[in-house]
């Protein structure tokens, strides 16, 4: 395995250059090629999502011989690459490969634990992605319409392969923890009751090639399909219900899994871009809860509602903030009360947003997005917001997707930090960005390493201070608790998985230390209860961009540009937090080794 510190020397680009070998390159392109050929071969519906000819009739085959065929591809896949001399590529090259490399690796590594088996929970599933197929798909042609036939009609099996893997891993041990199960019958049963509506959807539409015989049989045909999923749908239903929820395990912590102290270590090391043990992480997080806190006191003092009573100056910082949080989140003017006017708050202060971005940013992406609520069905077992990539190939918009379940939990408070963070110019414009750059082969462009990917999101959301979006110091607390979010997670999350905390405790120490809703607290804890070290990205992250970037204001003084600064982060996609170090390094170098205006 290859450790974050060598790999980040090994693609130091600060290496005399040398003229690439128009084999070892031609070599690389190749393998490249083939494992994207294999990619969309084993999920054509992705690949049609982002623009490249698939086998439209398929879905992915989720069978355990699958899943084993597909690690023993990898293997082959990084075996070719370690065969190509890196040396006598060019910088691009020896990035690239590298990366493809790591993430290879990373993949073999983990595979042993048994990931593959965590089939469902309250975040993903097919009880969710089964209603949402029809989304980002083609459906102007017959032929799109027949394809999707095609997958509906697979669906039922892979719905059985799904529960087979359920099965191996209640044999193995291997299963979400308990207690973050129980939403997801209900969401089940939403489905059902809906009956696959979206799917259905298509075949009321009109086609230019169809006739209205064939529109009908096919209707037909499509109804009848859906009616199969359903049944399939009611059969899994019954089997998590029964069976695989009270046979999953009583405990939380990922180190009580099979091998579970390697396997939280290999999930920080895919989640966070380094080598933090769970130890320095969670004193990282206690050291940024104890600074976030004294930054929230002082715009607590700013307010109306501090300033509105004389006795509250009296009060120490404890009972200061605890007052603060109950005003928060019982006054009803931090609430809308209609789902549309959150949707419309959410509109509006995108298009505000996106007129800042040129004073940012010197390359922007020509991909637009869109705003639209989370479905219903999904909803209540949801986080507060995510964002679903686009593709300007293959015609589809990027979406933020906003919770608009149990609006006195939503304040508006927090809307400024979250719209910058889902939206522009964190997800969106990141993603896109690095879909739409140049010369980059597809697997390249198309990688998001969690820590930069949310890390850059996090940093976003502090723009907004330059934009002048937090004049009202209620958006600017928002953004502090957004903030103190993220680093309570540091602490939660090891704590949880490694430390032995208990879900209350992390429970407790989320309310103690930040104003979010109690909803939106349990939602958040059982999001890192089910899936480990993904939280530690965002803080980590961001402070590394936020690190470089004060290196580069003290460094160039009056010539820092910050236009130029986020082009240079952005500018080569997703990358692990040691190289983008590495290579930010050097652009500072470069930027103070020019003459000054």
């Amino acid at each position: 395995m290859v450790s974050l510190p060598i790999l980040a020397a090994a693609l130091s680009l600060a290496q005399a250059p040398v003229a690439p070998d128009a084999d070892a390159t031609a070599r690389l392109q190749r393998a490249f090629d083939a494992i994207q050929a294999f990619n969309d071969s084993e999920d054509p519906m992705q690949a049609i999502r982002m623009g490249r000819v698939a086998d439209a009739g398929r879905i992915m085959d989720r069978s355990i011989a699958a899943c084993d065929r597909r690690n023993e591809a990898a293997r082959r896949q990084l075996a070719e690459l370690r065969s190509i001399d890196h040396a006598a590529l060019d910088e691009r090259g020896r990035l690239d490969a590298a990366l493809i490399e790591r993430d290879l690796e990373l993949g073999i590594e983990g595979y042993r634990y048994g990931g593959h088996l965590l089939v469902l929970g309250p975040l993903g599933g097919p009880q969710q992605e089964i209603p949402q197929m029809t989304e980002q798909m083609p459906f102007t042609r017959a032929d799109d319409l027949r394809a999707h036939l095609s997958r509906l009609r697979l669906v039922p099996q892979q719905l059985r392969q799904d529960r087979e893997r359920l099965q191996e891993g209640l044999r193995r041990g291997v299963t979400p923890p308990g207690a973050i199960l129980p939403g997801v019958v209900p969401q089940f049963n939403a489905v059902i009751e809906g009956r696959l509506q979206p799917l259905r959807e298509p075949f009321e539409r009109t086609y230019p090639d169809l006739t209205a015989a064939q529109a009908a049989a096919l209707r037909t045909e499509g109804n009848d399909a859906a009616d199969a999923i359903l049944a399939e749908l009611a059969v899994l239903r019954d089997f998590v219900r029964d069976t695989y929820v009270p046979g999953a395990r009583d405990t939380i912590a990922c180190i009580d899994l099979p091998e579970g102290r390697a396997w939280y270590a290999h999930a920080l090391r895919v989640q966070t871009t380094t080598d933090r043990t769970p130890e320095e992480i969670h004193a990282l997080g206690l050291a940024e809860v104890k600074r976030i806190r004294g930054e929230m006191l002082q715009v607590i003092r700013r307010t109306d509602w501090f300033r509105g009573d004389a006795s509250r100056g009296s009060l120490d910082e404890d009972a200061l903030f605890a007052a603060f949080v109950k005003f928060l989140r019982t006054d009803p003017r931090f609430y809308f009360t209609r789902p549309e006017d959150l949707m419309s708050g959410y509109r509006d202060l995108a298009k505000r947003i996106d007129a800042h971005l040129p004073g940012l940013f010197g390359t922007l992406p020509r991909l637009t997005y869109g705003v639209r609520e989370i479905p219903r069905f999904m909803a209540p077992s949801q986080t507060t917001a995510y964002y679903q990539p686009g593709s300007l190939k293959a015609g589809n918009c990027g979406w933020f997707y906003a919770n608009t379940f149990a609006l006195d939990q939503r304040p508006r408070y927090e809307m400024v930090p979250l719209t910058l963070h889902e939206a522009v110019p964190g997800h969106h414009l990141q993603v896109a960005l690095a879909q739409e750059l140049p010369e980059r082969h597809p697997l390249r462009r198309e990688m998001g390493f969690n820590a930069f990917v949310e890390g850059w999101a996090l940093y976003a959301e502090r723009l907004g201070i330059e934009m002048g979006l937090y004049a009202d110091p209620y958006d600017d607390f928002g953004r502090l608790l957004y903030e103190m979010w993220r680093s309570c997670r540091l602490v939660v999350d090891t704590g949880m998985h490694a430390l032995g905390w208990s879900r209350q405790r992390a429970i407790d120490f989320m309310r103690a230390n930040t104003a979010l809703s109690e909803l939106n607290i349990e939602r958040e804890v059982d999001r890192y209860i089910g899936w480990p070290g993904q939280a530690c990205g965002y803080k980590l992250g961001e402070l590394c961009i936020r690190g470089l970037r004060q290196a580069a204001e003290r460094r160039l003084g009056a010539r820092f540009d910050l236009r130029a600064f986020h082009d240079a982060v952005l500018g080569e996609g997703a990358l692990p937090l040691t190289v983008l170090e590495e290579r930010m390094g050097r652009w500072i170098d470069a930027q103070a080794r020019r003459t000054t205006p």
